[in-house]
């Protein structure tokens, strides 16, 4: 019955890749996606919260709410933008989150590998492209 069924199979994947990546990222104290944004302000320290949001694919309003988790922990900073313009600040790493940057990239890259030695590299760079790809086309 289910087999043939998207919405089933996406999110009963959802969940099995959910529960490795919160086992990974609770040493931080982090959900998995409040570990992403942190990784992408780490790395491209200044963007706008919505410049966050296209990059992530994310709402603006849940970028928001995941940055003001981010800022209670202690983790992001919020600034006028370079721009000026007083509506959209600049969001830059702290001290405590420039101290475990390195490794929540190991992290990240440790689950890469281990999805590699679960399901093969050919097969994860595939499924990432079907999935980008999906969603291209249904939206």
């Amino acid at each position: 019955m289910f087999e043939r069924c998207l919405y089933f199979n996406v999110n009963s994947l959802t969940r099995a890749v959910n529960r490795i990546w919160e086992d990974a990222f609770a040493e931080f104290d982090l959900s998995p996606s409040h570990a992403y944004l942190l990784r992408v302000v780490l790395s491209h320290s200044g963007l706008t919260p919505k410049q966050i949001s296209l990059e992530l694919k994310l709402e603006k309003s849940t970028v928001t709410r995941f940055l003001d988790a981010l800022e209670k922990k202690g983790f992001i900073r919020r600034r006028k933008s370079l721009s000026g313009d007083a509506r959209e600040q600049g969001i830059y790493p702290t001290a405590k989150s420039q101290k475990i940057a390195d490794k929540l990239e190991r992290t990240g890259d440790e689950l890469y590998q281990k999805m590699i030695d679960t399901i093969g590299k050919n097969a994860l760079t595939s499924l990432v492209y079907q999935l980008r790809d999906t969603e291209q086309h249904i939206k």
